[in-house]
């Protein structure tokens, strides 16, 4: 009965809300709050197309288990699961796999795709009941055959939250703003009494996913409760802010669950959308260079397979870890316009990411290790093991979460490519080959071509095209010069009009005709950075370097679980030695000893060893006493420079880049040169 009051009064205090029909949004802004507007405006969904290697991926991603997963899973089948009426699983695996699956077929204009994701769209648009509730409501049997009494918990509801966040970018359907409206009534009535752990822990870690989507229905509708419902959601959210800023949280080893912290680690720019205190932005700058420093590891990501379990080289990262922090680095430079969210998430994309899937992408990793000399099925040092099955590669090996949430990874990726910006401009503020439609300054069309094989090459072109071919637009163009480039340089039409250093964003404002070329040059040169027992990485441009490790792929058929952990999979065995020490080269002489060697041509699929882009080729010696433990390359040897016992012999050595691997060493022991 309380209950019922509350949501009546609510009712009254919103006329809106009762004046509402399908597909009509009464829009009367508050005057006296506002949330603070993006730094950036990502484009509609669609706006932005792929080309060259990273619209490859996404064709690999279309014929592989993102375009199949109802084929393959059943748990997503559409004649079950509970996002589409089913008795089937109603939680997070069916929305995390349309998570990725949306995006994919709006950026390609898929038909096929979008018939596959549409029906859990109108299902949940259509099972919103008077109440504001959304989504299943039936408990249901839960894996293992535990009985579910959750069917309401706040988490799958903020992954769907995301879905028709989306569907509206790419379609402008009204019924989406409806739902939500009701949806976020509903909450604000029911969160003081069922909290966001009420049900299960997840939402409570998670939900600066539906604070995102409650700040951007604020800017489309202007609806005061809004903010007072983002006031609630942000009291019941673990609080980062002061766990970054005031806690050792990232120092502890089993602290906090690595896809949570991935997760969670933009909520406090998020909500300083709605408050300028500079202690938000601060705390995730500082959470993440506390995560590099006592978790990290050169590929961008850092040691959590699950819980967060430190530096080692070969701890595991999850592969959900990685597609979730790309999505929170996307999402805190859309509001910041902050280089270093730019830099990290290129690092993460260029490396984790590609290394975790397989060519076809029809299997993935649970966790990779940034020093991987064997994907087998053995029990390994990790938080957290799912029969030894965690780095070998299959569709449900390991864990199977990161079987629906690997699909965003790319697609979203693709769409924070280009902004719009708020002084009516345009931005590209991660590279890669690709086209896009937009409007800049008052309305005019534009078109742009962005070439370049990038993160393989230095150069960049961008062609622009607008629909009047002689007519002269004025609008700002807004590039990222990255903090690993010392110096970048910017040509229009041959001509050179600026050089910055690396940490900053160019802004070139003047009068753009059809036919005008905007030319980046990011020189990319050799340097290295310690980790781990002060072991090193090579690094050049956004790219990690590896040793280039023979390896055979081995398809196990699985007669033992092959319900928990699937049919078969992949191992990946060592066929060349792996034990390497790297000598210690100042800085100024890494040219000397690391000899860059670029392929002829970028293949459309480079990232493995046959198509390599790009090698370095340098000297090294092995560590004999430096073996296997556990199937594992065991403790990198703590390098002491001058005293490490290696071989008499010096061997060439190939490296190549980390995205490109399976099996490789990364992060490598060092030693002086005699």
């Amino acid at each position: 009965m309380k209950n019922t009051v509350l949501f009546f009064c609510i009712t009254l205090l919103s006329p809106n809300l009762l004046a509402q029909t399908p597909g009509k949004v009464r829009k009367q802004p508050d005057k006296t709050l506002t949330t603070n507007r993006n730094s950036y405006q990502e484009l509609p969904l669609g706006a932005i197309k792929p080309q060259g290697w990273l619209r490859e991926m996404l064709i690999r991603q279309k014929n592989g288990a993102t375009g199949k997963l109802d084929e393959l899973y059943p748990l997503v089948m559409n004649n079950r699961n509970g996002w589409l009426g089913g008795d089937g699983d109603q939680w997070e695996r069916g929305p995390y796999w349309i998570d990725g699956l949306l995006p994919l077929a709006y950026i390609l204009q898929d038909d096929n795709l979008i018939n596959k994701a549409k029906p859990w769209v109108e299902w949940a648009i259509n099972s919103q009941q008077p109440d504001g509730y959304f989504g299943p409501s039936k408990d249901y049997p839960g894996e293992k055959g535990l009985q579910r009494d959750n069917s309401r918990d706040w988490w799958p509801k903020m992954v769907m939250l995301k879905i028709l966040k989306q569907y509206y970018s790419a379609t402008n359907d009204q019924r989406v703003i409806k739902l939500m409206t009701h949806y976020f009534w509903y909450q604000l009535k029911e969160l003081p009494n069922t909290p966001l752990d009420h049900w299960t822990y997840w939402a409570k870690f998670r939900a600066g996913d539906n604070l995102m989507v409650v700040y951007w229905l604020y800017d489309i509708t202007g609806e005061k409760f809004l903010l007072d419902l983002g006031e609630l959601l942000h009291k019941q959210t673990f609080d980062y802010t002061d766990s970054f800023l005031n806690t050792d949280l990232l120092s502890k080893q089993g602290s906090i669950h690595c896809v949570n912290l991935a997760q969670g680690m933009k909520e406090p720019v998020i909500y300083s959308r709605h408050h300028s205190d500079p202690k938000y932005l601060e705390s995730v700058k500082k959470g993440l260079k506390d995560l590099d420093k006592y978790n990290g590891m050169a590929h961008g990501m850092y040691g959590g397979d699950e819980a967060l379990h430190g530096a080692n080289p070969t701890q595991g990262s999850e592969l959900c870890s990685a597609v979730e922090m790309m999505f929170s680095l996307e999402s805190a430079l859309e509001i910041t316009g902050d280089v270093d969210f730019a830099d990290r998430l290129e690092k993460i994309a260029f490396n984790a990411l590609p290394s975790q899937t397989t060519d076809n992408y029809m299997e993935r990793q649970y966790f990779q290790q940034a020093n991987q000399v064997m994907a087998t099925r053995q029990v390994r040092n990790f938080a957290d093991n799912h029969g030894g099955t965690d780095v070998c590669y299959g569709l449900l090996s390991g864990y199977p979460c990161c079987t629906s949430n690997m699909h965003q990874g790319w697609p979203k990726f693709t769409q924070n490519l280009w902004y719009k910006t708020a002084d009516k401009g345009i931005a590209a503020l991660i590279y890669s080959a690709s086209e896009v439609n937009t409007t800049i300054g008052n309305g005019t069309k534009v078109h742009i071509v962005e070439e370049t094989n990038y993160p393989f090459e230095e150069n960049i072109r961008f062609k622009l095209a607008f629909d009047e071919k002689e007519k002269t637009v004025a609008f700002p163009f807004h590039l990222r010069i990255p903090a690993w480039c010392k110096e970048g340089e910017v040509r229009v039409n041959g001509e050179k009009v600026k050089r910055e250093k690396g940490g900053n964003i160019v802004k070139i404002n003047r009068g753009w005709k059809s036919g005008d070329v905007v030319e980046l040059i990011l020189p990319m040169h050799i340097f290295k950075n310690k980790w781990y027992e002060n072991s090193m990485s090579v690094e050049r441009g956004p790219l990690l370097y590896a040793l280039r490790i023979g390896q055979e792929m081995k398809k196990v058929t699985n007669d033992v679980d092959p319900i928990d952990y699937g049919r078969y999979y992949y191992e990946v065995h060592p066929t060349t030695p792996w034990n390497y020490a790297l000598f210690e080269i100042p800085e100024n002489k890494l040219p000397t000893f690391f000899c860059v060697e670029p392929a002829k041509s970028v293949s459309n699929f480079p990232w493995n060893l046959e198509n390599a882009p790009i090698l370095m080729k340098t000297k090294a010696r092995r560590v004999p006493s430096w073996k296997l433990y556990n199937e594992t390359a065991g403790p990198v040897p703590f390098s002491q420079i001058y005293n490490m016992e290696v071989s008499k012999e010096e061997e060439e050595v190939i490296l190549v880049p980390y995205g490109c691997t399976k099996l490789r060493v990364s992060q490598f022991p060092v030693i002086g040169r005699k």
